[in-house]
Order: structure tokens, then sequence, then C-alpha cells
């Protein structure tokens, strides 16, 4: 963590300076205590999966397992490249990038993070980028 200070209550403000240290270290605070729950809910899938039976005698009791088993998978796989994403945007926070358009330089804006901690896209930029794939998508 960084040398700034911040109350647990402390939510940032758009009557603040836009990316002060304060807002910063709150993202950065937020983008970790994802990742940390994230790598949790990994933990635990690895655990079940250890304990899982796996030699069902049934052949649906097997095929239910091993669905099962694919979609947790699946999950977790999602959750890693979520993970690289939160370790992308802290990345960003250390280099005082975060908050910013990667295309347009723009703010990001505090209610867009606050609902999307690891957006790298401004509002219109995203639009422009989801425009796109769908008309190069067909």
């Amino acid at each position: 963590m960084s040398n700034v200070e911040i109350d647990e209550a402390y939510r940032p403000s758009e009557d603040e300076e836009y990316m002060n240290p304060k807002q910063v270290e709150y993202f950065k605070r937020k983008l970790l205590r994802w990742k940390e729950q994230l790598l949790l809910e990994s933990q635990k899938t690895l655990e079940y999966l250890k304990e899982r039976q796996w030699s069902q005698a049934d052949s649906t009791d097997r095929a239910s397992v091993e669905s099962e088993t694919g979609l947790e998978l699946r999950t977790r796989d999602r959750y890693f490249k979520l993970i690289e994403k939160i370790d992308a945007a802290i990345e960003r926070c250390n280099k005082n990038t975060y908050g910013f358009c990667e295309e347009t330089g723009e703010s990001i804006g505090i209610r867009r993070l606050e609902a999307r901690p690891i957006a790298t896209l401004c509002i219109e930029a995203q639009e422009k980028h989801e425009k796109y794939e769908r008309n190069h998508a067909e």
C-alpha cells in the first residue's frame, strides 16, 4: 500500500480533483480486495476438486461430476483472466495512469470505475469499440 491514508468510509467524489492520491489509493485497495476474493474462490475450487469422488459407479453420476467440473474450471479460467486485468489496473495505479482512457486520454469517470474498476476505456471509446466489433463480427 502507499503512504496515502484514507478512512474505510471514504468514497471518491466528483467534487474532488480527479484521480488525486486518495482516489487512486481507494481504487487500488478495491482492486486488491477483489483479487483476494477471486484467489480465495479459486483455492476453494481446488480443494473441492481434490475432495471430489471421481470414481462414481454410475455413468450418470460420472457424467454429472464431469459436467460440474468443466463448469468450475471454466469459471476459474474466467477468474484467472480477470485477475490479469486487475493486476494491470493495479499497475496503472502505480504508474498514475489509472482512471484515464487508453485511447483518448480522457477521464473514465468515478461512476464507471466504481461499476467496473478494471475499465481501460471511457464510455465513448468503449461504445466505438463495441460498434466496430458488431460491424465486423458479421
